[in-house]
């Protein structure tokens, strides 16, 4: 898998608006991973597709939104390590069909549409068996890429950083399903403290989604070196404003990383307001995991 780059690099952000805290800001850089299948998706694909190999299915099938990041890496997933792929979309068709859509379709996803209020309840096993029959055997993977399976791909992140320096206090990632926040924790062992930042607006669910995923991480231990911040979601899932738009564009124009307003500008600005507002303290290091998506930004 040439073409797919892990040992990501970890790069400290040199950013005046923030230098005077005495907070050191690094970024482990697993947007790139991949241009399509970066950060947290590969990570949590990974041994998704080694058991879908391992189960000869032929075809891959998953849940995303029309902007899903999830869906943007399952397409070309498919298309790299020969399955079939379906995506099924919340909501209704819109055309002309956005980029993350297009790209899908290009490399050969079969997209479906449900509509929301079923979509509320896409995993009922009802559901995933009449999709069955309609469509053939597939393997699930789960909206976000988010099971068991993730958790050993996501661990590796706190691996890769550890192999470079174990001098740091906090590792922070943004959270859609929760997945790379579990593996995460998993992976620090009650070291150091984990921050996750949801993406979703009344994302308290998260914490027992979470906590069911370590239970099911089949690590025998309780974990209570991580929490959630809720205050940075911005209204919702792929909410623009203005100011976490102006944020990433300032951001990006002084370290020269690009970040999008999904889930890593929503994560970078919770870190500045929480550096700013004295939470994290004058000589801790703080890492933020970028998790790629870029794709939303073209």
């Amino acid at each position: 898998m040439k073409d797919i780059h892990e040992g990501t690099p970890l790069e400290q952000i040199h950013d005046p608006v923030i230098e005077s805290y005495g907070v050191e800001l690094f970024i482990k850089r697993d947007d790139l991973i991949h241009p399509a299948i970066s950060g947290n998706k590969w990570r949590k694909l990974k041994y998704n597709i080694e058991e879908a190999k391992r189960q000869k299915k032929r075809k891959l099938l998953t849940f995303g939104g029309a902007y899903s990041n999830h869906i943007y890496a399952v397409a070309y997933a498919g298309k790299r390590f020969g399955f079939e792929t379906v995506g099924i979309i919340r909501g209704e068709e819109h055309l002309p069909l956005n980029a993350t859509l297009t790209y899908a379709k290009s490399v050969g996803m079969e997209l479906l549409y449900m509509d929301r209020a079923t979509f509320r309840k896409h995993d009922n096993e009802e559901i995933i068996e009449e999709l069955k029959q309609q469509l053939g055997d597939f393997y699930l993977v789960p909206m976000g890429g988010t099971n068991r399976f993730a958790i050993p791909g996501c661990m590796e992140i706190v691996k890769e950083v550890n192999a470079v320096t174990e001098e740091y206090d906090y590792i922070c990632s943004a959270c859609g399903t929760g997945g790379t926040l579990a593996g995460i924790i998993v992976g620090m062992n009650n070291n150091k403290k984990v921050i996750g930042f949801p993406a979703l607006k009344g994302a308290d669910f998260l914490s027992d989604d979470i906590n069911t995923l370590l239970h099911e991480s089949e690590v025998d231990k309780a974990f209570n070196n991580w929490e959630l911040n809720l205050d940075y979601h911005f209204g919702g899932y792929a909410k623009k404003k203005p100011e976490l738009m102006s944020f990433i564009k300032g951001f990006q124009e002084r370290t020269g990383v690009e970040l999008e307003f999904i889930y890593t500008g929503k994560m970078m600005f919770g870190i500045y307001d929480l550096i700013q507002n004295g939470f994290f303290k004058r000589g801790e290091k703080v890492i933020a995991v970028h998790t790629g998506g870029l794709q939303v930004n073209h």
